[in-house]
């Protein structure tokens, strides 16, 4: 097999890896093309294990890229939220169990960047990739002992503040559509009924595109807020649900363009988070991907 069939056939699984590092589609795919670059370089006859090798490489490319990516957020206009990718084509592999979702979502991601980034490489080869502390040891360069204890950092860093989703993938979509008749039509008390009490929106458009700057925090406050959303969305936006990051999503498309994606967050309360993507840069994978897709079909 020559040399660039052998690497398109790891390319998935490294994209897999480099996103849940990220949290970009376009840097991870940055990243991505720069493994092969040093694969290209490489010699073939001195690489034992492709897998392992590339993972190391991409895992380190990252490592890089974060280091940098902590100075570029600190500046960033407004909340910051990972660029949504889209699911339900495997490009993030299986979306088969609710953990496997939770690890993908929007929230999650938005987590792990309180981690340090060797924390985060331990967690995402551990639990995505289900690496032994060796392996990720191996990885990183360090002692198997230290794995462990990145390991055990950043799962002590997320604690107990990771979400936990109640409801499976059917019953987000049916959620999903509840939100959509009640927010389109301006019904304010029961838009209130799905909302939890302490209810948290965030908007992201990177200081590109209008949207709100500060989280918008409390049932009433949300309501409102989505709800003129929605009425200025009245003419002119066609609605459409798929999956990206493992759950049910809201599109909102003018003309051609993906200008907004929603996601909700569910708790025993109700929906607990709504995140609302409209930077014009963080659209453009998950427009591709949904132009791929209609072709496709």
């Amino acid at each position: 097999m020559e040399k660039a069939q052998e690497f398109e056939a790891h390319r998935p699984r490294l994209f897999s890896l480099a996103y849940r590092m990220l949290g970009s589609a376009a840097e991870a795919e940055d990243a991505v093309q720069d493994a092969y670059l040093r694969w290209h370089g490489a010699e073939r006859e001195r690489i034992a294990a492709p897998g392992p090798w590339l993972a190391k490489v991409t895992t380190n490319l990252c490592l890089n890229r974060l280091t940098s990516a902590r100075a570029r957020r600190e500046e960033y206009v407004g909340p910051w939220l990972p660029e949504p990718v889209r699911t339900d084509g495997g490009a993030l592999g299986p979306m088969e169990t609710a953990e496997q979702r939770d690890a993908v979502s929007l929230a999650v991601l938005v987590m792990m960047e309180r981690l340090t980034p060797p924390e985060r490489a331990a967690m995402v080869l551990r639990d995505a990739f289900d690496y032994s502390h060796r392996d990720v040891a191996d990885v990183l360069d360090c002692s198997e002992a230290n794995a462990r204890q990145l390991y055990r950092r950043a799962k002590q860093h997320l604690g107990d503040e990771r979400p936990r989703f109640v409801s499976s993938q059917g019953e987000s979509g049916e959620l999903v559509l509840r939100f959509l008749e009640a927010a389109a039509h301006g019904e304010l008390a029961q838009l209130e009924e799905l909302l939890a009490g302490q209810v948290v929106a965030w908007s992201d458009g990177g200081g590109k595109v209008g949207a709100a700057r500060r989280p918008v925090v409390g049932r009433e406050n949300v309501a409102r807020f989505l709800a003129g959303l929605f009425a200025r969305w009245a003419t002119g936006v066609r609605i459409e649900v798929v999956e990206a990051n493992g759950t049910a999503v809201v599109l909102g498309w003018e003309g051609g363009a993906l200008t907004s994606c929603g996601a909700l967050e569910l708790g025993g309360a109700g929906i607990t988070g709504v995140r609302l993507i409209r930077n014009p840069d963080k659209l453009a994978f998950l427009a591709h991907q949904c132009s791929g897709l209609s072709q496709n079909t």
